[in-house]
């Protein structure tokens, strides 16, 4: 056999398995530490495989065009219980974050125990197909902007401390503790630094926000099943500054702490009904959408998919429906007090008017009897 030919044979060999699986991606399926969503096992798996997981997750039939060989992979992925889904799932992609052996490697992040599987490297984006009916998703992609004490509330949590500049805001220095005794510190007056602690910070201030908003509607007669998104790009920004090793790789190691922090805060409000689906890749988009895109589907006259609300609007609403609750009780507990007041003044009026009554009858008999004698 010519030798040129086993080259040409090995060469293609090479390029179809680099076709088959991206490295630098992965995708992290976190379960409920109360129900089993996933199974133990899957070596690659494609986009738009991803994103059928996610439509079934919440409940809805994966694409009419999906092949058999995505239907079995799905069945490699998912637990065959069409009964049993989650109401909610929080899909994040994390740009920069290509080696994931730096998540996994902690025993103190959400990572560890985590369905991990390679990416195919076959598309470049995904939608996920819902129905327009009873669903609403929920975007943390806005760049909201955070404050000092919510820098401060974020250190406290996980354990560290933010030394706040008195004259300049988001100017400070932000100290976290990390796993192997280190400490990591986080210049806010560094644009690259404050760009990572601002985007992980408002990212749990966000979820926070909607945690409480969704106490609310969660004691409504009807929730709907709920898509939570977001989109993390400060571990690249660290990443093009510093490189992969000190700063960023603590900072990945910090990103890792916070996600877990977020998914128990989630797990905690939503009742063990929720999943994780976390897309790690070394590179963004270039035009920084998102791999996995949100896409409804029309059934009729039925209403459209709701908009992607933010969490202050979501709380903005919440508490519109509060007032109005607590109005329509003071309301009917004043209407309810003078009802009783009204009620005892006409029997008060009853009440006199048969005691006058008496009296007068007395006094007619009294007349009566004095005549006659």
């Amino acid at each position: 056999m010519d030798l040129s030919f086993v080259l040409l044979i090995f060469i293609s060999l090479v390029s179809l398995q680099y076709q088959v699986s991206d490295a630098s991606t992965s995708v992290f399926f976190i379960d409920s530490p109360t129900h089993n969503y996933f199974r133990s096992k899957v070596d690659s798996i494609s986009l738009p495989e991803i994103s059928a997981t996610v439509s079934v997750l919440l409940g809805f039939a994966p694409p009419s065009t999906f092949s058999p060989a995505s239907s079995v992979k799905l069945n490699e992925v998912l637990v065959p219980n069409p009964f049993d889904r989650p109401r909610a799932a929080f899909m994040l992609e994390v740009t920069g974050a290509e080696d994931s052996q730096l998540l996994t490697k902690s025993d103190n992040n959400v990572f560890g125990s985590a369905l991990k599987s390679l990416v195919s490297a076959v598309d470049s984006e995904a939608h996920i197909q819902l129905s327009d009916e009873d669903v609403s998703v929920f975007s943390m992609n806005e760049d909201s902007e955070c404050s000092d004490i919510e820098i401060n509330d974020f250190a406290s949590l996980l354990g560290g401390s933010y030394l706040a500049d008195a004259l300049k805001p988001l100017n400070g220095e932000l100290i976290i503790p990390m796993a192997d005794g280190a400490q990591l510190r986080l210049h806010l007056a560094k644009d690259v630094e404050r760009k990572f602690v601002t985007s992980l910070v408002s990212l749990m201030t966000n979820i926070q926000k909607l945690i409480k908003s969704h106490q609310d509607i969660s004691q409504s007669e009807y929730v709907p099943t709920e898509l939570i998104t977001a989109k993390f790009d400060g571990i690249q920004a660290l990443q093009k500054v510093y490189g992969t090793e000190g700063v960023a790789q603590q900072g990945l190691e910090l990103f890792g702490t916070t996600v877990s922090n977020i998914f128990e805060l989630m797990q905690r409000e939503y009742r063990g009904q929720i999943v994780g689906v976390i897309l790690s890749t070394g590179d963004s988009l270039p035009d920084s959408k998102n791999m996995l895109r949100v896409e409804s589907t029309s059934r009729g006259s039925s209403r459209s998919l709701k908009e992607q609300v933010s969490p202050l609007i979501l709380l903005e609403v919440a508490l519109v429906r509060k007032s109005i609750a607590w109005i329509t009780g003071i309301i009917l507990l004043v209407a309810t007090l003078l009802g009783i007041a009204l009620v005892r003044f006409l029997f008060f009026i009853t009440r006199y008017m048969l005691s006058a009554a008496m009296i007068i009858r007395q006094n007619v008999c009294n007349a009566e009897v004095g005549n006659s004698g």
